[in-house]
């Protein structure tokens, strides 16, 4: 086998591998979520709790997140294998900014629900009384329009620039996307933020037991803390390869040709993409 027909073999598995797992985690993910909002919706001890209703909302952003993806890698297989973000300037533009807002969405619902567990399991009634389902609903809906704003100049400079594909053409986004947006906005500060107070809350509950608190109260705020830092775990383990391969590729423009470069880059690509979408399966109502 020559190296060009070996690169192609390389090229056209990490498509059918891409495919396949894609449609795996979208059965899975679409079911797991299902029943998150299912449990969260239906019992009555989660109703008008403030953490049921981020992971209600999360849950409602992770099917969003599956969805799209699967809608584009059916696509995909129907026009041969052809990415339809580099064939439609429409596609390209609205995946890409209905893929961020997703993003930065679900980066924000983490951070907002291990804030609010921590709160709500601090020994300081002061600061219990500062989260509730009133602020929470609005949180949501300031932090869904924020994200929709950030999303518009993402879309006004992209464009299909064969033989590149779909990218970025304005230098000073480009900058911003390398330095501040993939390094700390959906990078590392989520994941500083969402771990810190996730340990925190972790850390309260565990000193749960001196608080004068009726029993069902106290096993309900230990539940939906360790439901929040299984959240909090996932989202920080499977995102941070995507981070770290954006960071590393944001700035390369790799021709789309048959050459090793390509192929290791769509292999990276499919991977780290893989794994955050694989975030959006978490079942957390165990």
């Amino acid at each position: 086998m020559s190296n060009s027909s070996y690169v192609c073999f390389l090229i056209a598995a990490s498509q059918q591998f891409y495919s396949y797992c894609t449609y795996i985690i979208f059965g899975c993910g679409l079911i797991g979520n299902l029943l998150n909002i299912l449990v969260f919706t239906n019992l009555k001890i989660f109703r008008h709790n403030r953490c049921a209703f981020y992971l209600i909302v999360d849950s409602i952003i992770d099917i969003a997140q599956l969805t799209q993806n699967f809608i584009n890698a059916v696509w995909q297989l129907s026009i041969n294998g052809i990415d339809p973000t580099n064939a439609s300037v429409a596609w390209c533009k609205l995946r890409s900014m209905l893929t961020q807002w997703l993003r930065l969405m679900l980066a924000s619902i983490v951070c907002f629900a291990g804030i609010d567990q921590f709160f709500c399991t601090n020994h300081s009634a002061y600061l219990r009384q500062l989260s509730s389902l009133k602020l929470a609903r609005l949180q949501i809906c300031i932090a869904s329009l924020l994200c929709l704003i950030h999303t518009v100049p993402f879309g006004v400079f992209l464009e299909i620039r064969p033989p590149f594909g779909c990218i970025i053409i304005n230098t000073d986004l480009i900058n911003y996307y390398s330095f501040f947006f993939y390094t700390v906005l959906n990078g590392l500060l989520p994941i500083i933020v969402s771990s810190m107070f996730s340990i925190l809350a972790y850390r309260n509950v565990r000193h749960i037991v001196r608080r004068q608190i009726p029993i069902n109260r106290r096993k309900l705020d230990q539940q939906l803390t360790a439901m929040i830092f299984v959240r909090v775990i996932s989202f920080v383990l499977l995102q941070l390869p995507f981070t770290i391969y954006r960071i590393c590729t944001v700035r390369l423009t790799i021709i789309q040709a048959n050459t090793p470069e390509y192929a290791t880059n769509v292999w990276a690509e499919a991977i780290s993409i893989i794994l955050v979408y694989l975030s959006n399966t978490v079942i957390l109502s165990f």
